[in-house]
């Protein structure tokens, strides 16, 4: 696997920037605040193929919604890199660390306090994390497989910023993660942009779907169903849409 050993310094400008987790541009600065705004179902929605992270990488907090640009880590039953990242990464940087199966905890609350010291908008982990108690306290965004008392060691200074693969997902330094109580999605800006329209219409339209209901009017009659219904029994092209 390719990537820079403990360290961003040996590398080129470029390379740095993007093993920080920065990308250039303010419309990254943009798309990172209508991301926020939005539901990650809603993406799913607006673009069926986007990468999801396994589910069974989770927010270890009820509520938690993470968006920030990935900085990478290789870390194996070994939280020394998990270390150096969270004084390389920049404010607004979301660490993503493969562990590659390995078992131990590369993240707690100590780690937790230190990333919202620094500014950075949370951890992901393809692996486990300890520390609940304290990670509740802190409220960072923290996403594991699950928690585990039994933490590394401090001996490998990992990989930092290179390629790695997380939840069934290929990710690299600076793509975007969006994460909320449904999952997390990671993927290179621009595929999420293209997505990002698409998913506010869909919120808007959900919105005045949950105003009709209140207001006693039944999900069924606000939307195609039966020409739906009608069409799939004929073996026609079809789609199931609001009628707002």
């Amino acid at each position: 696997m390719s990537g820079t050993r403990a360290s961003c310094g040996n590398v080129t400008t470029e390379a740095r920037r993007r093993c920080r987790g920065e990308k250039a541009g303010d419309h990254v600065d943009s798309l990172i605040e209508r991301l926020a705004s939005v539901q990650v179902s809603s993406l799913c929605d607006a673009d069926k193929a986007l990468p999801v992270v396994d589910s069974a990488v989770h927010a270890m907090l009820p509520g938690s919604r993470v968006v920030g640009p990935a900085f990478t880590v290789v870390a194996h039953d070994d939280h020394l890199p998990v270390l150096v990242a969270l004084r390389l990464a920049q404010p607004g940087a979301v660490l993503v660390v493969a562990t590659d199966g390995h078992r131990r905890a590369v993240s707690g609350e100590l780690f937790a306090t230190e990333a919202r010291r620094r500014g950075l908008a949370g951890i992901v982990v393809d692996g486990y994390c300890r520390d609940l108690s304290g990670l509740r306290t802190v409220g960072l965004p923290v996403y594991a497989r699950g928690s585990t008392p039994m933490a590394g060691t401090t001996r490998d200074a990992g990989t930092l910023g290179g390629p790695v693969r997380i939840g069934g997902v290929e990710v690299s330094s600076g793509d975007l993660v969006v994460g909320d109580d449904d999952g997390l999605v990671i993927a290179p800006a621009e595929r999420l942009a293209a997505a990002v329209a698409a998913a506010e219409e869909i919120e808007a339209a959900e919105s005045a779907l949950l105003r009709g209901m209140a207001a006693g009017r039944a999900l069924p009659e606000m939307t195609n169903l039966d020409e739906h219904l009608a069409a799939l029994a004929e073996h026609r092209d079809t789609a199931l849409r609001f009628t707002l």
